[in-house]
């Protein structure tokens, strides 16, 4: 059974979609992500406008604007449940974590 595409999401998507709970360009978007986790997760720009490609086709952002090359994206409801779903599953994890490790 295949799995289905964003049914959890890497460092990098979680970060991406984090930024664009916020109107972001694409480069805003690599500068946001390294300082908000001081330099622990980079995202180089093949990565970065494939996920914008993916996420935009499968409506989790939307373009919000144009201005020659540039192109600005804004997460959709569609992106905000997918966000929280992630943030939940990771808690989740965490919780698991912390009661396995109080037990050893």
């Amino acid at each position: 059974m295949a799995r289905e595409k964003f049914q959890t999401l890497t460092v990098q998507m979680f970060y991406i979609l984090l930024c664009l709970q916020e109107e972001c360009y694409g480069m805003d978007i690599m500068e946001k992500v390294a300082a908000m986790t001081e330099g622990r997760v980079t995202i180089g720009p093949g990565t970065l406008y494939n996920l914008l490609e993916q996420f935009q086709k499968a409506g989790i952002i939307a373009e919000t604007r144009v201005e020659g090359r540039k192109r600005c994206y804004q997460i959709t409801q569609t992106g905000l449940d997918m966000l929280e779903k992630e943030y939940q599953r990771l808690m989740l994890l965490t919780a698991d974590y912390h009661r396995y490790k109080g037990g050893l």
